[in-house]
């Protein structure tokens, strides 16, 4: 059984920051990503930014130059730091875990959900 941790998230003024962070933990044997999406009201989730095992990183063209994912192998823990944070930047923001087990067997975990604010 694998548990995400999410945490960060809260109310901001638009420009300003937040930092999200994702502790992955359990029966974790290989990491493949970890990655953030994002839903707001009405709307379908979508990603917001990935990154590999290797450091490769996606980021969605709407955080581009804004936003920046990283990652602490050692401690399972995949980070999203928010800069000139806009009111469309408001949603429940999800952790996603890609894994795979001894057998190569790929699995995706998600976390409970972390809500930013954006507003005055």
């Amino acid at each position: 059984q694998v548990q995400l941790v999410e945490s960060g998230g809260g109310l901001v003024q638009p420009g300003g920051s937040l930092r999200l962070s994702c502790a992955a933990s359990g029966s974790i044997f290989n990491i493949n990503a970890m990655g953030w999406y994002r839903q707001a009201p009405g709307k379908q989730r979508e990603l917001v930014a990935t990154i590999t095992s290797g450091g490769s990183t996606n980021y969605a063209d709407s955080v581009k130059g804004r936003f920046t994912i990283s990652r602490d192998n050692a401690k399972n823990t995949v980070y999203l730091q928010m800069t000139s944070l806009k009111p469309e930047d408001t949603a429940v923001y999800y952790c996603r875990l890609e894994r795979s087990d001894r057998l190569f067997r790929r699995y995706v975990d998600w976390g409970q959900g972390t809500q930013v604010t954006v507003s005055i």
